[in-house]
């Protein structure tokens, strides 16, 4: 039984590239401009990318807020 893939494959070549350009050195973060060093932040910057470019990638996750709760 063939199951529903969660990324499309337009989405993991955009995530290659952009481990690739990691690996040469040549991947940057988009607002500072720092070289992306990290695996996980080159992994979420290529989602991103390829959400943007209309790609199938299941929606980010919102963090949670902490409610601060005082006792009287």
């Amino acid at each position: 039984m063939a199951t529903k893939r969660k990324y499309s494959k337009k989405a993991s070549k955009k995530v290659e590239k952009v481990m690739r350009e990691r690996k040469a050195g040549t991947l940057r973060s988009g607002r500072s401009g720092k070289k992306v060093k990290s695996r996980k932040q080159a992994i979420a910057i290529g989602l991103s990318e390829a959400r943007r470019s209309g790609a199938k990638v299941p929606k980010k996750k919102s963090s949670r807020k902490k409610k601060s709760s005082k006792k009287k």
